[in-house]
């Protein structure tokens, strides 16, 4: 049985397949449509099947694009969201500065309604069951959600991010919480707002939303949103007669893995050997120079998934990639892996933030060079950091 259901297998073949079907032109035009020519490449960047410039080299092999193309300026805003996160580290977990309200003027738990897709108002309760069955979500869908959540509901904007990143299979903490943050105005000049004329767009039939609480004007809503008093409109009836039930996430590997390598650390085989670092963030061979000759070993590091569970579907598919690369996969701490290390000769793993806190001193971290060019001092926008990583560029040419 599959249990990531509704997305591409997991395999560095299906990962490829989805690089080579990308048309950037059909992209650019559509990609505002929850019915659009997106990429469906998240799953495979945020765990390290893919790197954004083989993203690059692949759109290039079939079209020469400018360095302002909408599907480059997306893939700028990943690395852009990266700089961010390696500047503020867990400042992106807190508000970056004040939005509409002061925090403390938002709930700080995640209303019942909105997990359970019953709000009545059919954009919300459609994006809540996609999330659920697919583990993804188009980027439009996902802005509407957190406009709701935030602007219309009041709940603080980390409450609707812990919430919506343990469900993405793409989930990837700065893009979710700094998209949040933005979507907030806390990270951002500005709320985003959305209306229901917005979403009959670019939206099929079943998620339009008339007569609903976002079927009003900017201005209403701008109101809404900065605490202002505005007439409730009667919420419609549920577009859906059962409550739809949140999955349920796993601090620990899900005993559908029955993976009994989890619990034995082979210290003999170990000790002497060169060793890779297989982690869920990194789901790609080694260098060349390095994968000849080192043991390859997985880790699912205890201390992230205390913080920040999965799913079922979400272990099953990850770890159906790692086993590709090696039976031999662990979970466990700080502690545990440097334990099961200590006698080994080296020991190399591509470098990610969600897994650098994790590893001891003693494993020398693999950088992947950057797409665009690197900036040192914190950009506070986006617009800033674009300004400066395509300085002189004109085509993606210029970037490789």
């Amino acid at each position: 049985m599959n249990h990531w259901t509704g997305v591409t297998p997991p395999s560095r073949t299906s990962a490829l397949a989805r690089l080579a079907a990308v048309r950037p032109s059909a992209y650019a035009r559509t990609r505002n449509h929850l019915d659009g020519a997106v990429s469906g490449l998240s799953p495979y960047l945020t765990h390290g099947m893919l790197t954004l410039r083989e993203v690059l080299a692949g759109v290039r092999r079939s079209a020469s694009l400018e360095i302002g193309h909408k599907f480059i300026y997306e893939l700028g805003w990943r690395e852009y969201f990266r700089h961010v996160w390696c500047h503020e580290g867990d400042g992106i977990f807190q508000s970056l500065h004040v939005g509409p309200l002061p925090d403390q003027r938002y709930a700080k738990e995640f209303p019942a309604d909105i997990r359970e897709a019953r709000t009545g108002v059919p954009v919300i309760d459609q994006a809540v069951r996609t999330l659920y069955a697919t583990g993804t979500l188009h980027n439009h869908a996902r802005m509407w959600l957190a406009s709701y959540v935030v602007h219309l509901r009041h709940v603080h904007w980390r409450a609707g991010a812990d919430w919506m990143v343990a469900h993405l299979l793409d989930g990837d903490l700065a893009s979710n919480h700094l998209s949040w943050q933005w979507v907030a105005g806390t990270g951002s000049h500005k709320p985003y707002l959305f209306n229901a004329e917005n979403v009959a767009r670019y939206a099929p039939p079943a998620w339009h939303s008339p007569g609903s609480i976002v079927d009003r004007s900017y201005a209403e809503l701008d109101a809404i949103a900065r605490g202002q008093t505005v007439p409730i409109r009667n919420t419609p009836s549920p577009l859906f007669e059962d409550v739809c039930a949140e999955p349920a996430l796993h601090h620990t590997p899900p005993a559908v893995l029955a993976l009994g390598q989890f619990n034995t650390v082979p210290e003999a085989a170990i000790e002497g050997q060169d060793v890779w670092l297989v982690h869920p963030w990194a789901l790609r061979a080694p260098p060349p120079e390095i994968g000849e000759h080192a043991l390859k070993i997985g880790i699912y590091p205890a201390e992230h998934y205390r913080m920040w569970p999965w799913p079922v579907a979400r272990w099953c598919w990850v770890d159906a990639v790692m086993q590709a690369q090696t039976a031999q996969r662990f979970y466990l701490d700080g502690a545990g892996l440097a334990g099961m290390l200590a006698k080994a000769n080296r020991v190399w793993a591509f470098s990610d933030p969600h897994v650098e806190r994790y590893l001891p001193e003693s494993v020398t971290r693999v950088q992947e060079p950057p797409l665009f060019p690197a900036v040192t001092r914190r950009c506070t926008s986006f617009s800033q950091w674009w300004t400066r990583v395509t300085r002189g560029l004109q085509t993606t040419a210029d970037l490789v």
